[in-house]
């Protein structure tokens, strides 16, 4: 038996097939903001983040009839809007990585200055880190820690083994580590 939110769900894939754009409108509603943050902590451009998650819910709209409920819309759209980022990551060299906005923002609010602006370049710093990683690597990391995916969600969405995940997650989280710890050292250097 379905859970009460997968019912509902699989009700609105059902209409939205029929053509019920309200229904898709609700379905879009549901998963919009999980999608976007995903994206966008995969590739650190907040625009690409935009462009990429509008352009994977278009064709999501399109390539609807062929959804099989396997699993959740939004695993589905998760996996449409990374490829249209990769894509156009691949496309367009990246000049700069933005740091997290949405959470200098915040910390300006809930910070003195001074915190605010250690927080927005710590989380530039973990940002930079993350896309410094290979896609293949990146993609798993970002996938279980911000879109909060099991190890057997992210092998079924990549179509790959769930040991695979394990292993670039693994891999993904050591470089990390790696990588903030010689910034952190390279900074405490510049400072001293």
């Amino acid at each position: 038996m379905l859970e009460p939110i997968a019912e509902i769900e699989e009700a609105l894939v059902i209409q939205a097939k029929g053509g019920d754009r309200n229904a898709y409108g609700e379905l879009v509603g549901r998963c919009y903001e999980d999608v976007i943050r995903v994206v966008y902590r995969l590739c650190g451009d907040n625009q690409v983040a935009q462009d990429a998650t509008q352009e994977a819910f278009m064709r999501a709209w399109v390539k609807l009839p062929g959804f099989q409920s396997r699993a959740p819309f939004s695993h589905w759209v998760y996996r449409i809007a990374v490829n249209i980022a990769l894509d156009m990551l691949r496309e367009k060299p990246q000049e700069s990585i933005e740091a997290g906005t949405e959470i200098s923002l915040m910390a300006e609010k809930a910070l003195g200055p001074e915190a605010a602006y250690l927080q927005k370049e710590q989380a530039h710093l973990v940002q930079g880190a993350v896309n410094a990683l290979p896609d293949a690597a990146r993609l798993v990391l970002v996938l279980r820690e911000y879109g909060d995916l099991s190890y057997e969600e992210i092998a079924s969405l990549l179509e790959i083994p769930v040991g695979t995940v394990m292993s670039r997650l693994n891999y993904a989280r050591n470089r990390l580590r790696e990588m903030l710890r010689k910034d952190h050292l390279e900074t405490e250097r510049e400072y001293a």
